[in-house]
């Protein structure tokens, strides 16, 4: 997989930080469903439950991992517009192996159709949540896609010894 390079970033737009963040900082060790270790990508959904199902279901795995189900977490509400042509995976039957929810089949699968993707030129992956049924996600695979960024509403996880958290929306100012 190729790594992000620093010609791709964007500056000058609101924002900016996060969207360059989300590619430049992936995780070294391990794939994401579309990104790998050397390149991340904005990852985003239609509906904030779908996100905040697929954020919550990453934190579980991190807790679970660190053997502790005791944390506090605030996600706060990223909206965007997404630019470009994106392929479209919804409707597909029977499912891909892109869409497995077994990481160990579904993240190889997913970097491949990304690098795919990204080599002919198209900006991102609009996909069925494996996380939230009827939900619908979003990958932009590459920080130009990202547009017109603005902050929403913040969210509190909260973990009290269980894998599943209590959600709550926090109170705007």
């Amino acid at each position: 997989m190729i790594g992000i390079d620093a010609k791709e970033f964007i500056y000058g737009v609101p924002h900016a930080a996060f969207i360059n963040a989300s590619f430049a900082y992936a995780k070294p060790r391990e794939l994401s469903r579309f990104s790998g270790p050397n390149r991340g990508a904005w990852y985003a959904a239609l509906h904030v439950e779908t996100c905040l199902r697929e954020v919550s279901f990453h934190m579980r795995e991190f807790l679970d991992a660190a053997g502790d189900f005791n944390a506090i977490a605030d996600y706060t509400e990223m909206l965007a517009s997404m630019a470009g042509e994106f392929i479209d995976l919804r409707g597909l039957d029977p499912t891909p192996p892109y869409l497995d929810p077994d990481k160990t089949i579904g993240y190889p699968a997913g970097n491949a159709l990304a690098e795919g993707i990204r080599s002919k030129g198209l900006n991102g992956i609009i996909y069925p949540s494996v996380r939230h049924a009827d939900g619908t996600c979003i990958v932009a695979l590459w920080p130009h896609a990202v547009q017109s960024v603005a902050q929403g509403d913040i969210y509190r996880m909260t973990w009290s010894g269980q894998p599943d958290p209590k959600v709550a929306k926090l109170p705007t100012a």
